[in-house]
C-alpha cells in the first residue's frame, strides 16, 4: 500500500479517537462456524451493539489498497498536497497559534 494512503487512514482513526469514537482495528474475516463477522477475535454483531438505534457513520478503509491518492489544491494556499489537510496551511497554523 502506498504510504499516503496509509497515513491518511491513520489520521482518520486518529481523529476518531479523539473524538471518543469506537475505532477498532484488525483482519476482517468470517467465522467458520457460525458465519458471523470477524475483527481478529472480535465479533462485529457484539461490538456494533453498544451502538443500537442510535445514528451513526461507519467507515472501512483498507490498509491493503493499492490505489494511489490523487492530489488535492489547497483552497486556502493553492498548494497542491496529498492527504488530509494541507501540511503548509497546517505548519502556518501550528506555527501562530504557538504549539
Amino acid at each position: 500500500m502506498p504510504a499516503n494512503r496509509k497515513a491518511s487512514v491513520r489520521e482518520l482513526a486518529s481523529a476518531a479517537y479523539e473524538l471518543d469514537a469506537g475505532v477498532i482495528e484488525g483482519r476482517l474475516r468470517r467465522s467458520a462456524e457460525d458465519g458471523r463477522w470477524m475483527l481478529d477475535d472480535v465479533k462485529l454483531e457484539k461490538w456494533l451493539a453498544k451502538y443500537n438505534d442510535q445514528e451513526i457513520v461507519l467507515i472501512a478503509a483498507s490498509l491493503e489498497d493499492e490505489r494511489p491518492i490523487p492530489p488535492k489544491i489547497c483552497r486556502t494556499c493553492g498548494n497542491e498536497y496529498t492527504g488530509i489537510e494541507c501540511p503548509r496551511c497546517r505548519e502556518a497554523r501550528i506555527r501562530l497559534r504557538g504549539r
